[in-house]
């Protein structure tokens, strides 16, 4: 496989410099990507660098990921994000060690292979520098007017926004220091990043060349939007994280099959490992028959698995199938975590075992608005119930009298009441 081939197929070429084609044919090339490490675990908005190096190792080269510690010691340079906080060293070396955890699900970290991944964290050699030291050796070399005629600078000094911090500005210094650290220690002579990191890193191209005399290669991609053009990997509730503490599988597998066709086609190329001919095939089908969706689910099955198990993403396959035509023996097969995760955001209802336990059970109706208001009165609960617009656990209600037992639990605890098409209320017996 040939990488830049790859990844051109694939889109995920923005700015490239010259002489990096060349670099990759020659030898087993090392290249680093970075990673913020202010939380514990990454989130899709990581994937695209995760891919690039992913990509980078299959076709023979070494990947670096470098873990930006010094700079989670900075945080935010502008102040102004809440997500990039200030950390302390124990901090920083537990979220360093879960986000390693994650990157070996995908990266080769572990194998005796001439190419196989190491973790850098650029506090290692951060730590020990000085101020007085830093502006010495390295700050000399670059020039204010070089840093100056950066684009991320000049769009800041230019009106947009407000100004620009004295840590900003210096900000391509410290990421050159870790280019020119890496190609001195690991011989590293390619730098991968979205292209808004462009500017940080021919600066540390152009260190390398100053003071290491020595020639590196920068490669980015581009920045992943959505079609409407707001920004990807964001939902109402946040960043759609990889670890399922913080974003369940079946949100993660939601997430992708809820795509657009537009961005379907792009983030087939982007984050699956599936060949040419196989993408072009889906995206034929699809534009053939969009209705059926077929690029979405091949993309979340994909990603799923990937990013979690085989069997969480038919978990996420069955989950999904309660709330889009499973009826009643899906709801009747699903654990309690499945409920639960389905169920997430609906209102809730705490009921009595007890009540459910006595041999003749508890009226439907009296359940719905004396045991747990689901129902201003049961004369609204039985005009629905005629109408046919009430369901118990999928199943139609037609007397709002039917009793209800502890046989009627799903997953021994929980009762699922449907008024119309999308109305749900969790009843939860304790």
């Amino acid at each position: 496989m040939d990488f830049i081939e790859e990844l051109t197929w694939r889109g995920m070429i923005h700015d490239m410099m010259p002489g990096t084609v060349e670099q990759l044919k020659k030898e087993m090339t090392t290249a680093y990507l970075g990673f913020d490490p202010t939380a514990d675990s990454l989130h899709i908005g990581h994937l695209v660098g995760v891919m690039m190096l992913k990509h980078f190792q299959r076709c023979g080269h070494k990947p670096l990921a470098l873990i930006g510690g010094a700079t989670g010691m900075i945080g935010d340079p502008s102040g102004k994000s809440l997500e990039r906080n200030l950390l302390d060293e124990e901090t920083l070396r537990h979220n360093q060690t879960a986000i390693k955890a994650q990157l070996s699900k995908l990266i080769d970290f572990d194998s005796d292979a001439p190419n196989a991944a190491e973790m850098v964290n650029n506090y290692d050699w951060m730590k020990g520098q000085t101020f007085l030291g830093f502006i010495r050796d390295i700050g000399k070399l670059i020039t204010v007017n070089y840093m100056m005629a950066k684009d991320s600078v000049k769009k800041r000094f230019n009106g947009e926004g407000e100004g620009m911090s004295f840590t900003e500005f210096t900000y391509q210094l410290v990421q050159g220091f870790d280019f020119l650290t890496l190609y001195e220690t690991k011989n590293c002579k390619l730098q991968l990043g979205g292209s808004d990191q462009w500017g940080n890193i021919t600066t540390g191209t152009e260190l390398i060349r100053r003071k290491a005399n020595g020639e590196a290669f920068a490669l980015t991609c581009p920045l992943i939007k959505k079609a409407d053009g707001t920004k990807f990997g964001k939902t109402e509730s946040g960043n759609v994280w990889l670890d399922p503490r913080y974003t369940s599988p079946y949100k993660f597998y939601q997430f992708w099959v809820n795509v657009s066709d537009e961005d379907a086609e792009r983030y087939i190329k982007i984050f699956t490992l599936l060949d040419k001919a196989t993408v072009e095939s889906l995206i034929a089908e699809h534009r053939e028959a969009p209705h059926l969706r077929k690029l979405q689910k091949r993309l979340a099955e994909e990603l799923t698995v990937m990013i979690h198990s085989r069997e969480e993403y038919e978990r996420a396959v069955a989950a999904s199938s309660i709330l889009f035509g499973g009826g009643a023996e899906a709801l009747k097969a699903a654990d309690e975590r499945t409920i639960l995760e389905v169920f997430d955001g609906v209102p809730q209802f705490e009921i009595s075992a007890a009540d459910l336990a006595v041999a003749s059970g508890v009226p439907f109706a009296a359940l719905c608005t004396e045991k747990a208001s689901v129902f201003a009165s049961k004369g609204e609960l039985r005009r629905l119930v005629q109408g046919g617009g009430i369901s118990l656990n999928g199943t139609k209600v037609t007397d709002a009298e039917q009793p209800v037992a502890t046989e009627d639990l799903i997953s021994g605890k929980f009762l699922l009441v449907q008024k119309g098409k999308k109305n749900y209320f969790l009843l939860i017996a304790k």
